[in-house]
């Protein structure tokens, strides 16, 4: 059997894996990577939030993505009805990127995979993790090749950037249920032939069918759109009788008075994709010898489009805490890798959970707006969730709902006067 000897094995070649590869081999470790597709391939999470750019940028990966000239996504809209709220990513509290991008992520994760290569990074495709063992934190993995040839890689540490296939996770036992609720989402690709022109023809949007239903509309620069609808999965498993997902999404298209006209009937690009219970969470997002980034850890839900956020943002902290290691400084993984991702990932389970009572919902959609609370709402959604100046991070166990509380109460009152 082969055999070959690195510093860090990657596993995966998602936004994850070449952030935390890419910064380890600008940093002189001799980085391996491993994907059990070919790219580009088909995968969920077009929307991006802005505090991925500065994980882009600092990776070394932002110039050749800047160069695909994808949609810029400045903000975002929620629609319920009549009622509509827009946040504006450049009208937020704090610093940060005020835009990112809207990216079909067959193309947008090729690209960066392919810069990876152009660097220098040894990147096998439709390699795939057989098994994996430790001993003490060095590991042997093997893993086998498309043609079925096995190979051994030997490594001082292991980042499990998988995604879905949550290799890690699966071969440890490190799997646990998600605190959210099972939510499942269908979605494809389709032509946009009724683009609207100007900005409304580029938001994205999400239309509130029924508070736990909504109807994502994510517009690209090639012109082509991914629609997709999220909701409990008895209500998705509802849409059809028959469990087909073609019938299921236009079934969901009827509901949206907003976009019925836009894409009701329109073909779609490829059969719509069905994601259940999709929500995943683990035992431990590290161990000797290993971490886990991205999917392969947790995955929330597609409301605020946090999934790439935490990917990067676990694949740079755990890149830089190897770095760290092997610097000879003494590392906690358990407060610098875990405890730091646990506070982002808590700010947002918040927010997805507040969102489906509708708490969220209420604040979004109260008039007369408030500027200041949606300025620092603004910077939640923006992927800020470690800034604890900001009140709707430092308090987000109750901020939501007791302002949401308030606003209730006083339309009771109001009702109650006006009777």
């Amino acid at each position: 059997m082969l055999k070959e000897v690195v510093d860090v094995l990657v596993i995966g070649a998602g936004p994850s894996g070449c952030v935390s590869a890419s910064h380890l081999h600008n940093n002189g470790v001799k980085v391996k990577m491993v994907e059990k597709t070919k790219f580009p391939r088909l995968v969920v999470g077009e929307s991006l939030i802005p505090r991925v750019m500065d994980h882009f940028d600092e990776a070394g990966l932002f110039p050749a993505l800047d160069a695909m000239n994808f949609e810029k996504k400045l903000g975002a809209r929620f629609i319920r009805g009549e009622e509509i709220c827009v946040f504006d990513f450049s009208d937020k509290y704090g610093e940060g990127w005020d835009w990112t991008w809207q990216i079909p992520r067959a193309d947008f994760d090729n690209t960066m995979a392919q810069q990876c290569v152009k660097n220098g990074i040894d990147l096998e495709f439709e390699s795939e993790v057989i098994s994996v063992e430790f001993e003490g934190k060095k590991s042997r993995t093997v893993v086998k090749d498309k043609d079925g040839n096995l190979k051994e890689i030997h490594a001082n540490f292991i980042i499990d950037s998988s995604g879905y296939g949550r290799v890690l996770p699966r071969l440890l036992d490190l799997d646990t249920p998600s605190s959210l609720d099972p939510h499942s989402s269908i979605f494809t690709h389709v032509k946009d032939l009724n683009r609207p022109e100007g900005e409304e023809g580029t938001l994205i949007s999400f239309d509130i069918l029924e508070t736990e239903v909504w109807l994502w509309v994510i517009p690209f620069s090639n012109g082509n759109t991914s629609l997709g609808v999220v909701g409990p999965t008895t209500f998705i498993n509802s849409l059809s009788e028959n469990k087909d997902n073609r019938e299921a999404l236009n079934n969901a298209i009827k509901l949206s008075d907003y976009y019925v006209k836009r894409f009701g009937g329109v073909d779609f690009l490829f059969e719509p994709v069905k994601l259940e219970n999709y929500s995943r969470s683990v035992k431990s997002m590290y161990g000797d010898g290993f971490a886990l980034t991205g999917n392969s850890s947790e995955f929330l839900d597609p409301v605020f489009s946090s999934g790439v956020c935490f990917a990067t943002e676990s694949g740079m902290k755990a890149a830089k805490l190897y770095l760290k290691e092997q610097q000879g400084e003494n590392v906690d993984w358990e407060t610098e890798f875990t405890g730091y991702m646990r506070r982002g990932i808590g700010v947002f389970t918040t927010y997805v959970k507040e969102w489906y009572t509708g708490n969220l919902q209420t604040l979004f959609f109260h008039q007369p707006e408030n500027p200041d609370v949606k300025r620092k709402i603004c910077a939640v959604l923006a992927g800020y969730v470690w800034d604890e100046t900001n009140p709707f991070v430092k308090k987000h166990d109750n901020v939501i709902k007791n302002m949401a509380y308030m606003i209730n109460q006083e339309k009771e009152t109001q009702k109650a006067a006006e009777l």
